[in-house]
């Protein structure tokens, strides 16, 4: 099967369109320069639809690669045939090649095996044949010492029908139409388990008996957690009368004698409890634990990236405190730059509960920093401190908000924290990444792993690699969603920029610390081992504030500067005096710029562009408050309505902070008056809403919401 065949079958989209993609994506091309620069070539193809191209591209490389390595295996052992060899180059899926290999594949000595060296094969072509009628005349011929009787030689030649029957692919590729439709998860208790089960989280999944194909990805991968700890058994299953019909049907004759007929029967009864059914019970566990991945992980990157894109507060002067009871608050102050300029710590809580000293200090230090905002860190002790913190009396104006920090310790111990702040404690590194993740939450998010931002769900159980890959994707998109202002960006940001990646970063920072800030997209080329193709993929992304070029701050591509420039001169101004100015861009027809390799959409998106350069994509930062009366989970009832925000998305519902230690659960159902199929077309992360207290179990710290008035 060709790439275009493989490509066409599986998207409806035009062929142009993913030809186009799939040459962008050989030449190394990243998603969002594609999807930005590129969409004359693309048809104006989004992000979604230009991933969902380059991961088919990789699907159709990796069966590439199991085909090669197939034929090459087949091919040494000197049984390949033509036949052969062009049904494993049409193979469709990774599946097909993998049955049209079965019978060459290497394996440990089977009951076929032993069999065929005591040379029953010969009594099993005849059985085949399915016309057998008087055996007795004949077994004498295949006793031996291992088979010694009658019904030994017929169990042993079963045994080598068995193995063709398991072996024969149209039977396979039926068989595997049936485990699509019609199989059904089962999950049953481990006997020695029971209690464990009955006392663990799982206990609700001990009978789990349901279609496979229908079984949502949280589930699945609740009872796949809990085979991996012991607890269950799971296994896929069809109707077992309707396989071994499917069975007799494939290789019985209507001919066939009555003893050939119940010989094959018995093998067929045989081939499919002890072969069939076991690999296909696997096959198909693994098929739903990548597609229950695959769900889990859209879940995953799609809260992540509303987490990079949250509303951003901007270069503005920031106290920053990660809360805390015992061990007192640490707080620091940082510049417009996000720069360390203090940092000590106070105890308003108890034990000490060192309220006036705490509030005189919280004042000295807003007055003395210019401070502008407070950023709370949401951990333990945050309710309390936000409510010391709105007490103190401060004599500015000053907004205060409360920051996800989950992750924050993660970097606060890293080596790049350490990096950053080689003469400070772990306590003032994460206070300081609280405080930039209000200024900035995308530049400092990229510097953590982002598995450990923690907004997924199962993300231990689906498998790393496919995490990894798709995490990355997101964070990348984002960073270049927003640009990079290059003379203010970390190594860790940097990096994400398509075309650069981590090494360049490096080498960037470098050139920056030696020569200076950048006054130019161009100076980019002087960059050790940044090279023409990588400049080509990363400048439309590059911001320089205050450069040579007022271009050089916006998302235009230095390709097209020279279209700016004409339209500039056609309206007898310099480049910079278009820029912003709504009441020239109205006039100009983008028709009229049209040329080789430049239309409509590019032509678009530059008259966008310059009419607010530079512009972020992220929304505006608004304060919130919780309701000052709830402390704890024991001052909440039912009936309560009570302000909130989401703090985490799964496919079953939403979390929900109000204010306390425990978040409340908004289960799907409880989203909307009418069914909803996708949580995040009713929320997203951050957002504010309003709640309903359904119920409340104090015991299990358990607390269910509902968005319906």
């Amino acid at each position: 099967m060709q790439l275009k065949e493989f490509l066409r079958s599986r998207l409806s989209l035009p062929e142009k369109s993913i030809a186009n993609t799939v040459a962008l994506l050989e030449e190394d091309a990243s998603i969002p320069f594609i999807a930005r620069y590129r969409k004359e070539a693309t048809g104006n193809l989004d992000e979604v639809a230009i991933e969902q191209i380059a991961d088919l591209f990789k699907s159709f490389k990796d069966l590439d690669a199991k085909k090669q390595s197939v034929l090459k295996a087949i091919k040494e052992q000197g049984t390949l045939t033509v036949e052969l060899e062009e049904q494993i180059k049409n193979a469709r899926t990774v599946s097909e090649v993998e049955d049209l290999y079965l019978p060459f594949r290497k394996k440990r000595q089977t009951r076929a095996d032993i069999a065929r060296k005591a040379g029953l094969e010969v009594l099993a072509k005849m059985l085949m044949a399915q016309n057998l009628n008087e055996p007795s005349r004949i077994v004498s011929r295949f006793i031996t010492e291992d088979y010694t009787t009658e019904e030994e030689v017929f169990s042993g030649a079963r045994d080598i029908i068995a193995e063709w029957i398991n072996e024969n692919t149209f039977l396979r590729r039926r068989l595997r139409q049936m485990y699509s439709r019609h199989a059904r998860i089962i999950a049953k208790p481990v006997k020695k388990e029971i209690e464990n089960l009955e006392n663990s989280k799982y206990s609700g999944l001990k009978n789990i008996d349901e279609p496979l194909n229908r079984i949502p990805s949280h589930r699945f991968l609740a009872v796949y957690r809990a085979e991996k700890q012991g607890l269950l058994k799971l296994k896929a299953e069809v109707n077992k009368e309707q396989a071994l019909e499917l069975i007799q049907k494939t290789i019985l004759k209507e001919n066939a004698s009555d003893f050939s007929a119940n010989q094959i029967e018995l093998a067929g009864e045989d081939a499919y409890k002890r072969l069939l059914k076991p690999s296909f019970s696997t096959e198909f566990l693994k098929l739903a634990k990548e597609k229950a991945d695959r769900a889990a992980i859209e879940v995953f990157a799609s809260n992540l990236e509303q987490l990079l894109m949250a509303a951003p507060l901007g270069a503005k002067r920031v106290l920053a405190i990660d809360p805390g009871f015992k061990s007192g608050c640490k707080v620091v102050c940082l510049d417009e730059q996000g720069s360390l300029l203090h940092n000590e710590n106070i105890y308003p809580h108890a034990p000490q509960k060192q309220i006036s000293q705490a509030s005189a200090k919280i004042r000295s230090l807003a007055n003395a920093y210019k401070i502008e905002a407070i950023a709370i860190g949401n951990g333990t002790a945050a309710r309390e401190t936000e409510l010391f913190v709105k007490k103190a009396g401060l004599n500015r104006e000053v907004s205060v908000f409360m920051v996800n920090e989950a992750g924050a310790s993660i970097y606060s111990a890293s080596k790049l924290a350490r990096e950053e702040f080689p003469g400070y404690d772990i306590t003032v590194r994460g206070s300081v990444s609280i405080g930039r993740r209000l200024m900035d939450p995308l530049a400092e998010l990229v510097k953590i792993e982002p598995r450990s931002i923690g907004v997924g769900q199962y993300q231990h159980e689906v498998d790393e690699k496919m995490l990894k890959e798709k995490l990355d994707t997101v964070v990348m998109s984002c960073v270049n969603k927003v640009g990079v202002n290059v003379n203010t960006a970390s190594k860790e940001l940097l990096s994400y920029v398509s075309g650069i990646g981590p090494s360049l970063a490096k080498n960037i920072i470098a050139h920056r610390n030696k020569i200076g800030a950048f006054k130019s997209r161009k100076e980019l080329l002087k960059v050790q081992r940044l090279g023409e193709k990588a400049y080509e993929q990363s400048a439309g992304f590059i911001r320089i504030k205050n450069g040579e070029n007022p271009l050089d701050d916006s998302a235009v591509h230095p390709e097209s500067y020279f279209i700016v420039e004409r339209m500039a001169r056609d309206h007898h101004l310099k480049p910079e005096e278009l820029i912003g100015n709504h009441k020239i861009l109205q006039e100009i027809n983008p028709e009229h710029y049209i040329s080789r390799g430049i239309g409509l959409p590019t032509l678009k998106d530059i008259l966008s562009e310059l009419e607010k350069p530079g512009r972020d994509p992220r929304q505006g930062l608004s304060e919130f408050e919780f309701d000052a009366s709830v402390k704890t989970i024991d001052d909440l009832s039912t009936g309560m309505k009570l302000p909130g925000i989401v703090n985490n998305i799964t496919n079953f519902g939403c979390f929900v902070d109000i204010g306390i230690k425990e978040s409340g659960l908004i289960h799907i159902s409880k989203l909307a008056n009418e069914f909803v199929s996708d949580v995040n077309a009713v929320v997203k992360l951050n957002q504010q809403v309003e709640v309903t207290i359904l119920d409340v179990d104090k015991e299990k710290k358990r607390i269910q919401l509902s968005l319906i008035d």
